[in-house]
């Protein structure tokens, strides 16, 4: 490989790279900070207890630094039922999963930008071509799949998809698993006496 070959190679991930040590960096500074410890059940239910708007706010930003650093959406959800009941819990839950996902989209793409888009695989081209096709049914069935987990958030902010379809997509996807967890941890709090 020549030196032209490596320089090639190297701009073609650099972007890649840059989000990978990106959410490293943001990582450690989170576990170094001590911050990481108030992403828990009892710290977002508590300051949701203590003050509604407040609460919300903090519980808003935490779902959006949470969703960068791989804290699970579940968290924030089961905080909410807890706190809120089911329905309130599940519409604050929505609201905070639609920003977490579009501040993690405009993240990673001022980062990364269309990244994948420079991988040279056929599988990810292949991938990326059914993407193109059905941008909003992909993305809707992907968030009732997989709901917020942040890999498929960078992943699709590195796609190269549009902004309207990633949010169109997330908006119509999101509902019916947040409802379905919603009935869950509503179960299981009264099944172990927590409400």
């Amino acid at each position: 490989m020549t030196k032209a070959d490596e320089s090639r190679s190297l701009r073609r991930y650099q972007r890649l790279i840059a989000v990978v040590l990106f959410l490293g960096v943001l990582f450690v500074a989170f576990e170094i900070s001590g911050l990481r410890e108030h992403f828990s059940l009892e710290f977002l239910r508590q300051r949701i207890d203590e003050h509604m708007v407040s609460g919300l706010l903090i519980f808003v930003l935490l779902f959006c630094l949470g969703n960068l650093i791989q804290v699970p959406g579940w968290i924030f959800l089961a905080a909410a039922v807890l706190a809120l009941g089911k329905m309130w819990g599940g519409i604050a839950t929505y609201i905070a999963a639609c920003m977490s996902c579009i501040f993690t989209y405009l993240s990673i793409r001022w980062i990364g930008g269309a990244a994948l888009r420079k991988l040279d695989n056929r599988i990810v081209r292949r991938l990326l071509g059914e993407l193109d096709a059905r941008p909003v049914r992909s993305i809707l069935f992907l968030r009732i799949l997989f709901q917020t987990v942040p890999a498929l958030n960078y992943t699709l902010a590195m796609s190269g998809v549009g902004f309207r379809e990633y949010l169109i997509g997330t908006l119509l996807g999101l509902p019916l698993p947040i409802a379905l967890y919603c009935l869950f941890f509503d179960y299981l709090a009264m099944a172990l006496g927590i409400t």
